[in-house]
């Protein structure tokens, strides 16, 4: 007898969690607060709190200088600490409904360099299956002991951020195995679906209220590229928004092809992913990894600091559980494309916040032994210079056809040894693919609703 798995929410009801049944909305909230593993945590996979309004803030005017508005979405409220778990999810719901996957048979593979993974172990714990994480044996300990916390397998590739090559590598390999399936978040459209439904129609929520109500600009720093999908979407309601990639200097691939080692854990990994709609992104801007682990000192640290240089003391006290070096190099990277951009009052730069502080404890105490001695000074110095003096170099322009020849042609280099085919490829070319494949949401919901009863 094939084994029944929990299901949780649809696209819509992770997008609209008002509009889940009002017994499984009950049941999530009791779950969120009295236990981590309880089934009916799938329902809380989603931006909105309790009340319907998107988890965000509006990052201090006096850390940017700016006039123009930087509204962070926060993704250190979702199950498992990360918004990563909202892909996994999708990945394997579509699996499980579409039959590909099933608890009984298959075992579950994640490649990651950290949140994917924690989320991977975090779902096939609430689901019922066996995961395995693949990732580099050089990343915070905090993620391997979340995964192996949730019941995860951790098998781990030589490297660090920017190897994250390896790791799908060796998913590949063990894919052989028919009993393996893979959720594998570079290549697989359940990860750009969720991300243009549910984290590109939160955005737009979340500006509502906040200068003009629009989306000026949406920056986000591809690992697999899935939360830029919510540019896509950001488009639809706001033609004139411009997308923003961001990557760091030392390993610049998307922008010069580079290919060196960084420290900004969750990005930057020596490709371009196959999800990763490159006729969407306008502009590829590089954001040095020492700067994020320094700006994330400021925040987690710098609680007086921030408030002498005007900052309310409880957001100063609020965020310095909102962000990890991704979501700094986020903010880095708003900040820059609001200068670039020239935007002014009442125009909005939005960004994401991946997760919050819990797992990089270790990355401080490891920047600690780096600087061995952190006077007050140097923090002092590090609030200007990673926010309020963040320039407009290493800003690159992607808009024209040439450049998107390039990026195209580094996603060939990147997917054809993989098996994928070139008139696959090709058809990413048009956007009828990408609208094609989110169109699919639909089908999905249903699929969801009819087998959940």
């Amino acid at each position: 007898m094939a084994v029944k798995v929990p299901l949780g929410p649809t696209y819509e009801e992770m997008l609209y969690p008002n509009r889940q049944p009002l017994a499984l909305r009950e049941k999530a909230r009791l779950a969120r607060t009295h236990d981590e593993l309880d089934p009916h945590n799938l329902f809380n996979i989603t931006w909105k709190d309790d009340v319907g309004k998107v988890n965000s803030l509006v990052f201090p005017p006096e850390l940017t200088g700016l006039d123009a508005n930087i509204v962070v979405m926060l993704g250190k409220d979702f199950p498992s600490g990360s918004h990563k778990v909202g892909p996994a999810y999708s990945t394997l719901i579509e699996g499980y409904v579409d039959g590909d996957i099933l608890p009984d048979r298959h075992t579950i593979l994640g490649p990651s360099t950290g949140n994917f993974g924690i989320g991977v172990a975090y779902i096939c714990a609430l689901m019922g299956y066996k995961g395995v994480v693949i990732m580099p044996d050089n990343m915070s300990k905090e993620r391997y002991q979340r995964i192996r916390g949730y019941g995860a397998e951790l098998l781990l590739t030589p490297g660090s951020e920017s190897d994250v090559i390896l790791t799908l590598e060796k998913t590949h390999e063990l894919q052989k195995d028919p009993a393996n399936r893979a959720l594998a978040q570079f290549e697989l459209l359940p990860n750009y679906r969720f991300h243009r439904y549910v984290t590109g129609r939160s955005a737009i929520e979340a500006v509502q209220g906040i200068g003009n109500g629009r989306i000026a600009c949406f920056t986000s720093a591809p690992g697999s590229a899935g939360t830029l999908a919510a540019g896509d979407e950001i488009k639809m309601a706001f033609p004139e928004a411009r997308v923003a990639a961001l990557e760091p200097y030392e390993c610049s691939t998307l922008a010069t092809g580079g290919l060196g080692q960084h420290r900004i854990e969750g990005i930057g990994d020596k490709m371009c992913t196959l999800i990763h709609n490159v006729l969407t992104t306008d502009f590829i801007v590089n954001i040095y990894d020492e700067e994020t682990v320094q700006g994330l000192k400021v925040l987690r640290d710098g609680t007086d600091l921030l408030v002498q240089q005007g900052v309310d003391r409880d957001m100063a006290e609020f965020m310095r559980d909102c962000f990890g070096p991704s979501g700094v190099c986020n903010v880095i990277g708003a900040i820059k494309m609001a200068k670039y951009l020239k935007l002014g009052p009442g125009d909005n730069v939005l960004t994401i916040a991946t997760d919050g502080f819990d797992r990089y404890h270790s990355v401080l105490d490891e920047m600690q032994h780096r600087y061995l001695g952190l006077e007050k000074h140097v923090m002092e110095r590090w609030v200007k210079d990673v926010f309020l003096n963040a320039d407009e170099n290493l800003i690159f322009d992607v808009r024209r056809q040439e450049q998107k020849e390039r990026l195209f042609a580094q996603k060939e280099r990147d997917w054809l040894r993989f098996g994928y085919s070139r008139e696959y490829l090709d058809s990413m070319k048009d956007m009828a693919f990408w609208n094609e494949e989110f169109a699919r949401i639909a089908d999905y919901d249903e699929k969801i609703t009819r087998l959940r009863g």
